[in-house]
């Protein structure tokens, strides 16, 4: 059962809560979930949480909503998945952040078709970025997260999932999905700044409910230059 598990926590350090923000009437993780779930490959969405009391916002919003659930490790989010894994039978499981409410569902289907050839981890990220940030999609296997889970022992691997993965190529078979606007990369639509939160803004204001997908997102930015200098200056959080 391919499953989607998207990570969301209340604590981030820049724009604390970002996960709740209203983004067109719906808390950003709501946007995120609705688009995850639009995707014809994924069966199952999990959001994964912390057991932190000061998370209990995000728990009561997917009880609210029927989401599915999952509590776990604050900083071992390698922990996390594959605790929600088991739990749920996942294999193949699908990483998704919920800090990306542009998230395509039509880019996820792409990165989990992949997994159909025989590789262990796929993505649109590793080992080169092709499509703009905020669309990050990775896919891999149970047996490629229970290996991670086993062996990875350093606190970038067990914060950020997946580096075990991507950084040994001799032990997993890996793919990437490429972009076909790989100029586009440059663009910022994740949430981590007032600045991206208000860009995304925007964005949803236009599009409202109606459906859409990252090259509309493109094509309306190229009517709206202005809108992307809104956080281009913002520099990705490094760990």
């Amino acid at each position: 059962m391919t499953t989607a598990i998207i990570q969301a926590r209340m604590s981030s350090t820049r724009l604390p809560g970002k996960v709740l923000l209203d983004l067109a009437g719906e808390p950003m993780l709501a946007r995120v979930v609705a688009r995850t779930k639009r995707a014809k490959t994924i069966d199952r969405t999990i959001v994964a949480t912390t057991v932190e009391p000061e998370d209990e916002p995000i728990v009561a919003l997917c009880r609210a909503r029927g989401w599915a659930v999952s509590r776990g490790s604050r900083d071992d989010v390698l922990d996390r998945y594959y605790q929600a894994a088991v739990a749920d039978g996942a294999d193949p499981i699908v990483r998704i952040t919920s800090d990306c409410p542009l998230i395509d569902p039509e880019v996820i289907d792409r990165v989990v078709e992949h997994l159909t050839t025989g590789v262990d981890y796929a993505s649109n990220i590793n080992p080169r970025r092709t499509f703009p940030r905020g669309l990050d999609v990775e896919a891999f296997t149970f047996a490629s997260l229970a290996a991670a889970w086993q062996d990875a022992s350093d606190t970038s691997s067990r914060e950020h999932v997946t580096p075990f993965l991507y950084r040994h190529p001799e032990r997993f078979r890996i793919a990437l999905v490429e972009s076909e606007r790989p100029e586009a990369a440059d663009h910022r639509w994740s949430v981590d700044t007032p600045e991206d939160y208000e860009l995304m803004r925007r964005i949803l204001a236009h599009f409202g409910e109606r459906d859409f997908g990252w090259l509309d997102v493109l094509e309306l930015l190229d009517r709206h230059p202005d809108w992307i200098e809104l956080n281009r200056h913002i520099a990705q959080k490094t760990h």
